[in-house]
């Protein structure tokens, strides 16, 4: 039976652990972007309870999880520590309930929830299931190199409640994600609108103009886009313009823009470009689609594209809406030759 001086020791180490929690979850309850959410969270964790590693495990495939990863990617700290599991692994290891796990032997065992390409030593892990709108999407783990901080005779109240906290911050965030997404993003192909796209040009167009730099847009429209839909059926249609949309985005370097025009019709702004490298490029993209293969049920399509260059150092426009016009009308011409 424990003394009263150490039942009192318990208690205040609980009250002083309780407050650890309660600075980490209000750091996070007024974010409302995922890269700052995420960050906050494993920094503050670490910052508040010296533990030496904090990392989330996220169950790939899902909406939620290809949303996730594309926020992080301007983050120096997630991309190494957030890991990716199939959702038969995680279930396999955790099951469906949403009950935090306290873990100290048999680490290995779940390899599978930490980060594949780091060297942690671990000898004990906590494992608490984080989920959006009631579905399980990942975990929260902590890891430490003693194989008594977290027992399985600890008591995971704790970690429920901060797991708890983090899922309601989540749904938050992704709700307010999604309205911004609306608002900039074209939400078939998450491509950046033309609204958003027009805003980029109009900066990049002035400092263009400024430093007396290169700047090429080539508008881009799909071959006889409406037999597709005509023939196969609008489901088809938004197929190829996803499938078109994830070609012309490997092609694009961070510094350019891509957008959803309109309808069928996409455009790609290229700083620091001349006429002649983006017209390379737009050759190697017109390759690739022509021998690309796109699987409509039991069909399969090869959907070529047409498009239309103009360059400020060559058109010698005086304002950005010109600069596009030439463009567009270049990929007109160009169409009716090949027509």
């Amino acid at each position: 039976m424990l003394t009263f001086q150490q039942l009192l020791n318990r208690v205040r180490e609980n009250e002083i652990t309780s407050r650890k929690f309660n600075k980490v979850e209000a750091k996070i309850l007024t974010i409302l972007n995922f890269k700052d959410l995420f960050e906050t969270l494993l920094s503050e964790i670490s910052k508040q309870f010296s533990i030496p590693y904090v990392w989330i495990t996220l169950v790939e495939g899902s909406d939620t999880s290809r949303l996730l990863l594309k926020a992080f990617g301007s983050s120096e700290l997630l991309p190494e520590r957030v890991n990716l599991t199939t959702r038969s692994q995680f279930q396999g290891l955790l099951g469906t309930g949403s009950t935090p796990t306290l873990i100290n032997e048999d680490i290995s065992t779940y390899r599978a929830l930490i980060p594949k390409k780091s060297n942690w030593l671990i000898r004990s892990m906590s494992v608490a299931p984080i989920s959006l709108d009631g579905d399980i999407i990942g975990c929260l783990n902590q890891g430490d190199v003693t194989a008594d901080r977290f027992s399985p005779e600890l008591d995971p109240v704790l970690l429920a409640q901060l797991a708890l906290k983090f899922s309601l911050c989540l749904s938050n965030v992704t709700a307010h994600e999604k309205l911004r997404l609306l608002a900039f993003n074209d939400p078939l192909t998450e491509l950046l609108n033309r609204r958003s796209m027009e805003h980029a040009l109009k900066q990049e167009f002035n400092r263009a103009i400024r430093y007396n730099r290169e700047l090429s847009v080539s508008f881009i429209d799909l071959d006889k886009f409406k037999l597709v839909n005509d023939q196969y059926g609008h489901d088809a249609g938004d197929k190829v313009l996803m499938d078109v949309a994830k070609i012309l985005s490997r092609y694009t370097r961070e510094s350019d823009i891509l957008c959803r025009f309109a309808g069928d019709e996409f455009v790609l702004v290229l700083p620091e470009t001349p006429v002649s490298q983006a017209e390379s490029m737009m050759l190697r993209i017109q390759e690739e689609m022509a021998s690309t293969p796109i699987a409509i049920n039991s069909h399969t399509l090869y959907q070529q594209i047409s498009y239309g260059i103009a360059s400020l150092q060559v058109e010698k426009s005086h304002s950005y809406p010109s600069l596009l016009k030439h463009a567009d009308k270049a990929l007109y011409r160009n169409k009716k030759r090949t027509a």
